[in-house]
């Protein structure tokens, strides 16, 4: 087996598409194949994230999906990116994520986030309650949360398995509320460049300049998610990554539907201001022959600082996400490098 050199840690976020005339179990069969073959290929994370009511994502229940994935792999740490808190009572995902680190000592992370991964109807029929849902609540929900896993303020509530058990804690966003409440909290920051790509910056920066040493971390620890589409040549990888652009203007505009095919998304009637929207998305995102990716994430870790990069590929067939892993870890991962 060939061992591969990656400098700079290189993670996987999934979200396991369901393409146009497949099932949910395919879907999550695929994204297990991809999971195991992203450990083989020496990639640190695989993480999952939380959304509801769409029809081209399958990882609804990361916490469930976390357990199969780590059944079925041995050293990649899993985790989700993330758990959407306001959907959850606090207790119920300590003591789902207590359960994975009881099980999976040492590979188990918790990535938290503030917005509800759906619309407000879908977040309701959740939390069948308003109370919570608002950014407000969030701090307090996210402190419970901590406290069941540690202990520190101690209560008639144990949460069993989660206190004493607990999985490496991350926030993550897409503005700087997250940033600065990761920094004030001396949590790792996983930023979510790949649909925001305009804050990335001023965030991060924001994090750092917040940061506050911790018993979780000394120093700011950042994670930076990117889309990253890699192909033998620059037009395969365009062409791939049409479906991706095309789902994503369908959910924006109120008529999410399965992944279509490249062939679908190129024959798409596109209007110019849905061009426009498409394309100012794939800005600053990682598209291309290993040579084209490799040049446009080093800009990305050069502007960024990142100490950790996390990629995502939404393309409809999982043989081409595979393989676009495979080229990363092959021809693009040794030539990354962190700032000093």
């Amino acid at each position: 087996m060939i061992t591969y050199v990656i400098d700079v840690p290189l993670s996987v976020l999934d979200l396991a598409p369901v393409a146009r005339g497949a099932t949910a179990g395919e879907a999550l069969r695929h994204t297990t194949e991809l999971a195991r073959r992203t450990e083989e290929l020496g990639y640190h994370r695989f993480w999952v994230a939380e959304h509801h009511n769409m029809p081209a994502i399958a990882s609804s229940a990361p916490a469930v999906l976390i357990a199969h994935l780590a059944a079925n792999t041995s050293t990649i740490r899993l985790g989700s990116g993330g758990v959407m808190l306001p959907n959850h009572a606090p207790l119920v995902v300590a003591e789902q994520f207590g359960t994975l680190e009881a099980l999976h000592p040492g590979r188990i992370d918790l990535g938290i986030g503030r917005a509800p991964g759906t619309d407000q109807v879908t977040a309701l029929a959740l939390r069948r309650t308003m109370e919570g849902l608002s950014a407000e609540g969030f701090p307090r929900e996210l402190a419970d949360l901590m406290n069941y896993f540690s202990g520190d303020e101690p209560g008639p509530i144990t949460a069993t398995p989660g206190r004493g058990q607990s999985p490496a804690i991350w926030l993550l966003g897409s503005s700087r509320f997250s940033a600065q409440l990761a920094g004030l909290l001396g949590l790792p920051f996983s930023f979510a460049h790949h649909f925001s790509a305009q804050n990335t910056l001023p965030a991060l920066a924001l994090y750092r300049q917040s940061f506050r040493p911790s018993r979780w971390l000394e120093k700011p620890y950042v994670m930076v998610a990117v889309n990253a589409v890699c192909a033998e040549t620059d037009e395969r990888a365009e062409w791939l990554a049409g479906p991706a652009g095309l789902s994503f203007l369908k959910l924006r505009s109120g008529r999410p539907e399965p992944l279509a095919t490249p062939e679908e998304a190129a024959a798409y009637p596109y209007t110019e201001l849905e061009r426009d929207f498409v394309a100012q998305r794939r800005e600053g995102q990682a598209t291309g022959s290993p040579e084209t990716v490799g040049r446009q994430l080093g800009e990305l870790l050069e502007r960024t600082g990142a100490d950790e990069l996390m990629l995502t590929t939404m393309v409809y067939d999982v043989a081409d996400r595979v393989r676009s892993f495979e080229l990363i870890a092959d021809r693009v991962a040794g030539g990354l490098t962190r700032n000093a």
